[in-house]
């Protein structure tokens, strides 16, 4: 009923002004380009598009099927350079998207590796907060990622790499508890504190384990910005948890000060994300497996302070 360059010619003018600028761009007459549609139509039994002097513009059913067109012309895209790498040199882009505190211990020897070991693979490296990761990876913006909190994304395909410890951070000047720095203290005794937090997965986290205990933080300040956090506690404006990962660069500086947290122990997660829904190309499966191979290295030499599991 539709073959693929039906489809194509659908994406085409979804993505266009209108019929003519979608038929000046992929080179096909116009009356075959709607007569095109018009058959699509027909076939589906619904109409895909309503068409003016101003342009065109998709019905309700027409936005539902650019999202299956999408992904049916992309799967077959990705089969197709699949099968041509297969019995050759793995090659191909691919899109790896890491939350910052990742990105910090992991984007540099990451890119230096795939470059070492995979030459023809060109890989692009998206710095973002898990939340938008999560879309990110969903609608194929990237192919791989790193997610923390799995809420909500039990369809995605996950690879439980690690855990991590959450730690209390102040500044040097700012030191608020009895205990000194480097001592366990129990999560209640923040209660009192002025607490930053971002807004995404890792407070979600912290918040879980809270509610568990029947502990509430006194957030004063909620920011999805890594570095402004860090600087904000370093200023003496409040107090924050991360991992270490997150911190550490602030630590080694001495501008931040930090303390496990007890009674409970927090901790995260640390998953290797990406979409079943979509191919999955030899690249970025030598991709994943690279990363992996890196992450445990950086446990094991310390670089990144957390349990693998």
């Amino acid at each position: 009923m539709i073959d693929i360059r039906q489809l194509r010619y659908f994406l085409a003018i979804a993505d266009a002004p209108s019929i003519s600028a979608a038929a000046h761009h992929i080179g096909v007459a116009q009356p075959s380009l709607s007569q095109h549609i018009q058959r699509m139509e027909e076939n589906l039994g619904v109409k895909l598009m309503d068409r003016s002097p101003r342009g065109t513009l998709l019905t309700q059913e027409g936005h539902v099927f650019v999202d299956h067109a999408r992904r049916i012309c992309d799967s077959l895209d990705r089969c197709i350079a699949d099968m041509r790498e297969l019995g050759g040199v793995v090659r191909g882009r691919v899109g790896f998207g890491m939350p910052p505190s990742c990105s910090m211990v992991m984007s540099v020897p990451l890119a230096e590796t795939v470059r070492l070991e995979l030459p023809e693979v060109r890989l692009r490296a998206v710095e973002a907060m898990s939340g938008y990761l999560k879309t990110w990876i969903e609608d194929g913006t990237v192919d791989i990622g790193f997610l923390y909190d799995l809420t909500d994304a039990s369809h995605l395909r996950a690879t439980h790499v690690m855990n991590e410890e959450l730690f209390f951070y102040s500044a040097p000047d700012a030191w608020p508890l009895d205990t000194p720095p480097g001592m366990p203290v129990p999560l209640a005794d923040l209660q009192p504190l002025d607490m930053i937090l971002t807004s995404n997965g890792l407070r979600n986290t912290i918040e879980g384990f809270c509610a568990k205990h029947g502990i509430k933080l006194n957030v004063v300040v909620e920011m999805d910005a890594m570095t402004q956090i860090k600087e904000l506690v370093a200023r003496g404006s409040g107090y924050t948890i991360f991992a270490p990962v997150a911190a550490q660069d602030f630590v080694q500086r001495g501008e931040l000060l930090r303390a496990p947290i007890v009674a409970p122990t927090l901790t995260r997660q640390v998953h290797i994300v990406s979409n079943p829904a979509r191919v999955m190309t030899r690249a970025c499966r030598a991709v994943e497996q690279l990363t992996l191979d890196v992450a445990r290295e950086l446990v094991q030499r310390g670089i990144w302070e957390a349990t693998l599991v």
